[in-house]
């Protein structure tokens, strides 16, 4: 299935249906009064969050979405039908944005999750609601409400713990592909990965998500490679996984670009934890390791953990994945406590 994280398109929900002139007639009943039915409702356009979708590539085909339209009403008192509302299925981890590119209307990041984007059209109603004592043959009836219609974008930002940056061809699909099933196309060129992976990550009893992003370049925020746009698959990562082609003669400076494109691209992004990581070390002797890890432990600073690590043989993985692991744990608790006291804010506040 073709990978896609970003779709424009239209929707329209249903216009109300219009209301019924109409008077009753049956025989021996001279005067019967009005009996027009109201209209019945339009469909509204409703964007719900589902699991098992990870692409939307079901809006690169159909980019134009119309709810129908309500039944009109009819003599006998008889309304119209309401028309069902149009559901549009999305994977989780989707952000709806307004036509600006830059208005984030929602941000569906649980299964489940729906928000009305369109609101279905009143039916009008039909002449026997304007009956009155002093008017008890009106001749009116309003038509239907309209529906209402705009332009959005589907932005999809993956769900995942832990996100795999780096330079290309820094072995971050070697790496996924050690530590999980997933299975990324693997080669000695750069760029083989295209698209975001996903795999699911067993570290001693625990269990997590980790996304594999396609390698950055120096100006990559400003469009060279493939350019930033994949990044914001990793804003809802509680811990970057940065590594570092350990058979480069140029480590620090490595390093230091794909921060500065993090930087650039998003200050919040840049603060995230970040484990550092020599990799391929198993084409190094232990003298070059040393060296290598020298200098990009005096980039990184003296606060930052440098791990040592081979996506190939294995060697240091399952210390770098228990890291990872206690980093997101750490995440998941501060982010359990900022939903607690925003809770509590509300309660106070109310």
């Amino acid at each position: 299935m073709k990978f896609l994280d970003q779709a424009k398109i239209y929707i329209r929900s249903g216009d109300g249906g219009a209301g019924s002139v109409s008077f009753h007639r049956e025989k021996f009943i001279e005067f019967g009064g009005p009996d027009g039915g109201d209209g019945g409702r339009g469909g509204s356009v409703i964007v719900e969050a589902v699991q098992n979708l990870n692409t939307l590539i079901d809006y690169r085909y159909q980019q134009h979405f119309k709810a129908a339209k309500g039944g009109h009403g009819m003599g006998k008192n008889r309304s119209g039908a309401a028309s069902p509302d149009l559901v549009l299925r999305v994977p989780v981890g989707t952000q709806i944005i307004d036509e600006d590119k830059e208005t984030v209307i929602a941000d569906l990041t649980g299964p489940g999750q729906r928000v009305l984007l369109a609101k279905g059209g009143d039916g009008g109603h039909g002449n026997a609601h304007f009956k009155t004592s002093t008017n008890q043959a009106p001749r009116r009836a309003d038509p239907g409400w309209p529906g209402q219609e705009r332009w959005v974008w589907l932005r999809l930002k993956l769900i995942a713990d832990a996100g795999l940056i780096g330079l290309p061809n820094a072995g971050k699909s070697t790496l996924l592909a050690a530590v999980s099933r997933a299975k990324p196309k693997i080669a000695e060129y750069p760029f083989t990965t295209l698209h975001p992976q996903l795999g699911v990550v067993r570290s001693d009893e625990a269990e997590f998500v980790l996304a594999d992003i396609p390698g950055l370049i120096e100006g990559a925020h400003e469009g060279a490679g493939l350019g930033d746009r994949f990044l914001g698959h990793v804003e809802r990562c509680g811990v970057l996984i940065h590594l570092v082609d350990g058979t480069s003669e140029t480590v620090a400076r490595d390093w230091r670009t794909v921060r500065a494109e993090l930087a650039a691209y998003s200050p919040m992004l840049a603060a995230k934890p970040e484990l550092t990581v020599l990799n391929k070390c198993d084409a190094l002797v232990e003298t070059e390791i040393a060296s290598r890890a020298r200098k990009l432990k005096r980039a990184i600073g003296k606060d930052g953990k440098l791990f040592r690590v081979s996506g190939v043989s294995g060697k240091g993985v399952p210390e770098l994945m228990r890291a990872a692991f206690a980093a997101i744990r750490a995440h998941r608790e501060a982010e359990a406590r900022k939903a607690e006291e925003a809770a509590l804010g509300v309660e106070t506040a109310s």
